[in-house]
């Protein structure tokens, strides 16, 4: 009854022994019970039996395993084939209980501590994960995706990248492709045909200025909205300080030490860096325009007014500062995706925290053998999934 062996099945002997101490199991079938085909569910005769072997949760802190005569049956449309086992999945070598708290660990650590902890090689591990994490993505229905997330962040070492699309609405991971480039909003829009869903019904697509992502949302997409994500705008107004920061260095400014109080919102800054902000400012008026078009596109950012937007523009256009003339001309280029922010607030701040996440999870791994694994991983950690895997009942009363 604890096992959940089903009709057909019993324990017919029960060991503890070895060094150190394990627990065996052997099952048996009752003689005359007719199994049914794997492939079409009709029951056959028994043609044979092979001994197979199953990991189960432990007994107390000893290892425990089961061993069963697994029928072969005969099949007249398929022949011989090996029967399903209601403990266990087919070549997976665990039970399905097992395989379940496989699935608890590897969710809330690294895949070494969990092979580690559960004393299984990772390699076998990772078949779990795979199973269950790639099962459940194949079922995803996105037939009601309206907007978009997307992004791309390092899988490796070596400028090797991934592009991730997240549900604007859900929050959810939807799909990692390797690559950062108009391939990766290719094989999205090919993707959402696997999951009940449409190029066409896709509203929103927010994302950075990258001219092939821009280009291949234009061919791919030509129904969705592209909204550029004030956090991107925001990290070229940085760069653009940071410019500034470094031209008036190369011309004797003394600023060493400065970086990370010019840096950043003033609000973020300890009240020593907001002081030294200010006196800045005042020895360096470059750097002091530089730091007010900064903030101030910031605040324009946060209301719902264009023409404050072509303002701002138009002053940084004058403010003679090359990297903000820059900024201000890459904004009009983009103008439309980003007043479509200004109204929407759509914004990547759920996509930043994915990706902070599966950093954090590629650091702690060291990284992943593959893009496979990573791609798992990332699933398994925000994508949301439904899971099919077994959960911890209690036992039936009598």
């Amino acid at each position: 009854m604890a096992l959940g062996l089903g009709e057909g099945w019993s324990v017919k002997s029960c060991s503890f022994e070895g060094t150190p101490p394990e627990l065996l199991l052997k099952l048996d079938f009752k003689a005359g019970h007719r199994f049914a085909c794997p492939e079409c569910g009709s029951c056959g005769p028994t043609h044979d039996t092979v001994v197979k072997r199953w990991r189960h949760l432990d007994f107390f802190q000893y290892r425990c395993e089961l061993e069963a005569r697994v029928p072969r049956v005969d099949c007249p449309e398929h022949g011989v084939r090996l029967i399903n086992v209601p403990w266990g999945r087919a070549g997976s070598g665990f039970t399905l209980l097992f395989e379940a708290l496989v699935m608890m660990v590897c969710r809330e650590m690294p895949m070494a501590a969990a092979s580690e902890l559960l004393a299984e090689h990772d390699t076998r591990l990772w078949r779990v994960v795979a199973h269950y994490v790639e099962q459940a993505q194949a079922k995803r229905d996105w037939s009601e995706l309206k907007r978009v997330l997307i992004d791309e962040t390092s899988s490796r070492k070596g400028h090797r990248y991934v592009t991730n699309f997240v549900d604007a609405q859900t929050r959810e991971l939807l799909f990692m492709v390797e690559g950062h480039g108009a391939e990766s909003i290719a094989a999205f829009a090919q993707e959402l045909t696997r999951h009940n869903a449409r190029a066409e019904q896709i509203e929103l697509l927010s994302m950075d200025m990258k001219p092939a992502f821009i280009a291949a949302a234009a061919t791919f997409f030509p129904k969705a909205e592209v909204v550029f994500d004030h956090f991107h705008i925001m990290q070229m107004a940085g760069k653009a300080l940071d410019e500034v920061r470094k031209e008036l260095m190369r011309d004797g400014a003394d600023l060493k030490g400065a970086l990370w109080s010019i840096r950043g919102n003033e609000w973020t800054r300890s009240s020593t860096q907001q002081q030294q902000r200010r006196l800045l400012s005042q020895s360096y008026p470059k750097l002091g325009k530089a730091l007010g078009l900064r903030d101030l596109l910031q605040d324009i950012l946060a209301q719902e007014d264009k023409e404050l937007l072509a303002w701002w523009c138009q002053r940084a256009r004058r403010s003679r500062l090359a990297p903000f003339v820059r900024l201000s001309r890459s904004i009009l280029r983009h103008w439309s995706g980003v007043v479509a922010f200004m109204r929407t607030r759509v914004t990547n701040g759920a996509m930043e925290a994915i990706n902070g996440l599966l950093q954090l999870a590629k650091r702690l791994a060291r990284g992943y053998r593959s893009i496979r694994t990573f791609r798992i991983m990332a699933y398994l950690k925000a994508g949301k999934l439904q899971l099919e895997v077994p959960s911890f009942r209690p036992l039936p009363t009598h």
